[in-house]
């Protein structure tokens, strides 16, 4: 059985960090590449950012450039996204996705929320 669990969010004041975990199991991780993407209320799910199956060529969405980071663990089935210099517009539902050829899969989202 597939499932990918996020953890990590919560409630953050503006300018502070969160980071992200996603726990894979039920397919061979190491194979897909995996990513991050959020959707806020009223607004269309978007990319966050992307890394590849063996963890090279890390892609951002331009809002995210330069304050978050994405990596993997492959011995640990897990997927970060590191959240720095957070920003209200940044309060989302964040879910990570698995990706490779036909396939993919998606967790249920964790909340981020950005306020003082």
């Amino acid at each position: 059985q597939v499932q990918l669990v996020e953890s990590g969010g919560g409630l953050v004041q503006p300018g502070g960090s969160l980071r992200l975990s996603c726990a894979a199991s039920g397919f061979t991780f190491s194979r897909y590449a995996m990513s991050w993407y959020r959707q806020a209320p009223g607004k269309e799910r978007e990319l966050v950012a992307g890394i590849t199956s063996t963890g090279s060529r890390p892609i951002y969405g331009d809002s995210v450039k330069g304050r978050f980071t994405i990596s993997r663990d492959n011995t640990k089935n897990t997927v970060y996204l590191q959240m720095n210099s957070l920003k209200p517009e940044d309060t989302a539902v964040y879910y990570c996705k698995a990706a490779m050829n036909r396939y993919d899969y998606w967790g249920q989202g964790t909340q981020v929320t950005v306020s003082s």
